[in-house]
């Protein structure tokens, strides 16, 4: 858009030295180059502010790997009382239903960043 803009500039800016003449010529032209400057410096720092912004993945399973981790360690770190009281309370039984418990809450936080990739895109 901004070019089309740029465009029009320099038509009017053309039109303006065919009516006005030669004489006029050294401020139509500083007057256009004026606008060019200001569109690339506009470019520029919206580049540079662009830039010195964090960038942030788009893809939850990427940019979340330090929640997922920590959600990891804690569930391991809790298996251990839970299955010696789940052991100790219930026997075999216990100890597997306190594992379907770790285990189904570990699926539903890993659901959390479900979105799996497809195969195109694993290049």
């Amino acid at each position: 858009m901004e070019s089309q803009e740029l465009k029009k500039e320099l038509a009017a800016t053309l039109d303006a030295r065919r009516e006005l003449g030669p004489e006029y010529e050294a401020a139509l032209v500083d007057s256009f180059v004026e606008k060019v400057d200001t569109q690339v410096r506009r470019r520029l720092a919206e580049e540079r502010l662009s830039a010195a912004r964090p960038q942030r993945s788009a893809d939850p399973v990427d940019g979340n790997f330090g929640e997922r981790f920590g959600f990891a360690i804690v569930t391991l770190v809790l298996a251990i009382p839970l299955s010696a009281i789940g052991a100790a309370q219930a026997g075999l039984s216990g100890l597997i239903v306190a594992w379907l418990g770790i285990l189904g809450v570990n699926y539903v936080h890993a659901s959390k960043f479900g979105r799996r990739r497809s195969p195109d895109s694993l290049t």
